[in-house]
């Protein structure tokens, strides 16, 4: 009556055999990256060999519940505008800034981020009770004998990184801060990105003893977050991955006078 083949009315649909795999290997996943949406894990999940359609992954995160609470967009004081010096290769705009936490018995907690904006890599996390001018410099000591000099480094206003101290040296070895305007971290958007990551992903989900085991604990993240997590900005791939199909096009380095400490900062960041 209705014009319609009985087989499609009548039809039911059959489970995958694999489908109980896969759903395992989603669950599991999601126990273990628990800030990860489903389009991150499908990314995990090829990472790992699993040839599966978004789709398919999107359905079963549904059925599991899995979903992340959706977050309400924050009112902005102004449009966003286009960001100044954007990188275009490796190496050559970095931003840093800083992030606070406390201990479990609520002591301080001062971190200093480093991110090489093209890649997104994180470049350094140096965890401290205290930073100044004098830790910026050899953080900064450091990253120039592994990475080079950047031509550009992105920045806000913090003390720190106004210091003279900072400033002559960066000028001195030609690299360029760009300072944003005050009150205005939309103009320093990889930092700010990359911080909102790191405090969902790893501060909001850690109790730290002390600065040590801070330490510890935030670089096995950073690493992790390097080498293993898929980045949606650059196609799915790590950071890693994406830098290790860059090419590389830096100035030589060269050692900041009056500043000792590499050895330290060497030590201490192969925590």
């Amino acid at each position: 009556m209705v014009g319609v083949q009985r087989s499609t009315v009548r039809y039911e649909a059959r489970g995958r055999k694999e489908e109980g795999r896969l759903r395992k290997k989603i669950l599991s996943l999601a126990g273990r990256y628990k800030r990860y949406g489903y389009r991150r894990i499908w990314a995990v999940l090829r990472r790992k060999g699993w040839e599966e359609n978004v789709k398919r992954v999107h359905r079963i995160w549904k059925e599991e519940g899995l979903g992340l609470p959706k977050k309400r967009p924050k009112r902005r004081r102004q449009v966003k505008g286009e960001v100044l010096q954007k990188a275009e290769r490796k190496d050559q705009v970095w931003s840093w800034d800083f992030v606070e936490d406390r201990t479990e018995r609520g002591g301080r907690l001062k971190m200093l981020n480093v991110v090489d904006e093209y890649t997104r890599e994180c470049l350094t996390i140096r965890v401290e009770k205290r930073l100044g001018s004098r830790e910026v410099l050899e953080t900064l000591e450091w990253l120039f004998q592994e990475r080079g000099i950047p031509e550009h480094i992105r920045s806000d206003n913090g003390p720190e990184f106004i210091a003279e101290a900072v400033r002559e040296e960066l000028e001195r070895k030609g690299s360029r801060v760009l300072y944003i305007t005050p009150g205005s971290p939309w103009e320093n958007p990889y930092i700010e990105s990359f911080n909102g990551k790191f405090r969902d992903e790893c501060l909001n989900r850690e109790v730290f003893r002390n600065g040590r085991e801070a330490q510890e604990v935030v670089e096995r993240w950073r690493r992790e977050y390097n080498h293993e997590r898929p980045h949606s900005a650059l196609g799915y791939q790590t950071p890693a991955e994406f830098a290790r199909g860059c090419g590389r096009s830096v100035r030589p380095t060269a050692s900041l006078h009056g500043h000792s400490g590499v050895r330290a900062q060497t030590d201490f960041l192969s925590l």
